[in-house]
């Protein structure tokens, strides 16, 4: 999570920073409010809140509700297809730990 009181620079390179309002995040991805929450409502990603108790979005959580709707345009249900997604991050995780073991392994190392 990035510092509340962090330098605005500091913002500019975090995937994890709320910069984008509803409005903004929709226009971008080119799509509307009510499919960026619906992808919310599956748990897929959790925007922050404003003081103001305003949804705000990050790029991760941009590039995250992209790939959504990438499925969705495919004729996948927002629900299926965001359950697709979080099976792609756990394969994922779960490949980058094997990957990691087998370098551990191969390493000779004993921190296993």
């Amino acid at each position: 999570m990035p510092a509340e009181n962090a330098p605005v620079a500091d913002n500019l390179d975090d995937d994890d920073y709320p910069a984008y309002t509803m409005g903004r995040a929709a226009a971008v991805l080119g799509t509307t409010p009510a499919f960026l929450r619906s992808v919310g409502e599956t748990g897929l990603i959790a925007p922050r809140r404003s003081e103001g108790g305003h949804r705000r979005y990050s790029r991760r959580q941009l590039r995250i509700a992209a790939r959504a709707r990438e499925l969705v345009d495919q004729g996948t249900p927002v629900e299926a297809a965001c359950r697709i997604i979080s099976l792609e991050n756990q394969l994922a995780d779960a490949l980058r730990l094997k990957q990691e073991t087998g370098r551990k392994l191969d390493g000779g190392g004993t921190d296993i």
